[in-house]
């Protein structure tokens, strides 16, 4: 496929440096997509340039990410309003781990020629001295040049420190690295990063013209180093994209459970689906236009927003957790049973039932349970039942459940429960729900 073409249907092509097309269009080539190693997981504000790099091998040119070692450790100044707090250097390395097995989600690194790599800017920097580093890359920007870009006038009034305003140097670097070493052609970015990504192709214009010049070669030549932006991707009300009520949706299961990941995309707004299932996903435009016709047909079954989190969901997370997550969601709305219950592991668990009030027990209040009735009373300490006689009334009028399943006999002993996740049963009061956990 034509990748730009791609890019553009999608709504994924915010700007461009002249000749990348013609670039693309004449041979494979190799471009980047830096990651600062931040948290130890990427989020889905990250997705977007992900995918980026995922239609670019698609189209059959050769992706790399560049794990930020050394530039994660000063932390880019771009739109933020102030200065990053430094991370350890061990903090950094458990990070960049997190996000080469992310990325290694999405991109294929063993497809022949134009297979994936991930490279680390630390073992490049790690060599390179401070007066080097002027020499070799200070010279060649000015600090006018510099002080041009957004990224660091929008720091001015706040104030900026050395250590940030060279961070652009550190990038446009990496550039010039990448293209020496490794043939890379193209950066790739954000809408945000145009300013340091076009810092990058102005030292290799620069120092490539300084040799050419010291190598008496009389050609000079146009660009030979090209930038690619997306758009960052805004909900229709212009507000950003990316966050839920609890902050970021992590790409790590551990930090976003694959239920609520999927639930995420399951709550976005109509308005908002047409453009992410453009830019999250990798359906064709047939098969995008054919999802908005059913929905625009039967708006209320949420046909786009199952279809964008599916997509997406099984990428991430893999098609057991997207099943997981459809069983989680039918618990929460009634239609789970024992055997759904028993499939989820603790952490979906705990995230369905986030919100639902629980009650503690020790594990010797348990053991003095002989009888659920015995169970539902000490639970009663928060509630659920005022008394033991509504209790009792409760199950003989079949209004109570434990693990989804109806209790007839008050006397039913509690060795015939099976503790969820051997700590949790699910006490049902009508359709509500209440968590005992045994600890």
């Amino acid at each position: 496929m034509n990748f730009i073409e791609e890019l553009r249907w999608r709504g994924m092509l915010f700007d461009a440096m002249p000749g990348t097309e013609e670039q693309l269009n004449k041979e494979m080539t190799a471009a980047y997509i830096g990651f600062d190693p931040t948290a130890k997981s990427l989020h889905i504000g990250n997705l977007a340039t992900i995918m980026l790099l995922k239609h670019f091998q698609l189209a059959g040119h050769k992706p790399f990410a560049l794990v930020g070692g050394a530039t994660g450790m000063i932390g880019d100044p771009s739109f933020k309003a102030a200065e990053r707090q430094f991370l350890s250097e061990d903090t950094l390395r458990e990070n960049q781990e997190g996000i080469r097995n992310q990325l290694a989600k999405f991109l294929d690194f063993d497809c022949g020629e134009n297979s994936a790599e991930i490279v680390n800017n630390y073992d490049w920097f790690k060599e390179i001295g401070f007066l080097q580093f002027l020499r070799e890359v200070g010279k060649y920007l000015s600090v006018n040049y510099m002080m041009s870009k957004d990224s660091v006038k929008n720091r001015l009034e706040t104030g900026i420190s050395f250590t940030e305003f060279s961070y652009q140097l550190l990038q446009g670097y990496d550039f010039y690295w990448l293209y020496k070493n490794k043939n890379i052609r193209l950066q790739m970015g954000g809408s945000d990063q145009w300013g340091n990504i076009t810092t990058g192709t102005e030292l290799i214009r620069r120092k490539e013209a300084k040799a050419e010049i010291d190598e008496n070669d009389t050609e000079t030549g146009g660009s030979k180093a090209f930038a690619l932006t997306t758009p960052l991707v805004t909900k229709a009300d212009g507000t950003k994209f990316g966050k839920s009520e609890g902050g970021n949706v992590w790409l790590d299961p551990d930090m976003t459970s694959p239920y609520a990941f999927y639930q995420f995309w399951l709550g976005q707004h109509d308005n908002d689906v047409p453009r992410l299932l453009r830019v999250f996903t990798l359906y064709s435009k047939a098969e995008i236009e054919e999802i908005e016709k059913q929905h625009a047909e039967a708006p209320h079954l949420r046909i786009a927003q199952k279809a964008l989190g599916k997509d997406v969901t099984i990428r991430v997370h893999g098609e057991e957790q997207y099943e997981l997550a459809i069983k989680a969601a039918d618990i929460l709305f009634g239609k789970g049973t024992l055997e759904t219950l028993q499939s989820l592991d603790e952490n979906t668990f705990t995230t369905v039932f986030d919100g639902v009030p629980q009650t503690e027990i020790t594990k010797e209040e348990w053991d003095n349970c002989p009888t659920v009735l015995d169970l539902i009373s000490v639970v009663t300490r928060n509630e659920v039942y005022p008394s033991k006689g509504e209790a009792r009334r409760a199950i003989q009028g079949n209004g109570v459940s434990i693990n989804k399943v109806k209790i007839a006999d008050e006397k039913l002993a509690l060795a015939e429960l099976q503790l969820l996740q051997g700590k949790y049963l699910l006490v049902g009061k009508g359709k509500k729900s209440h968590i005992v956990k045994v600890s």
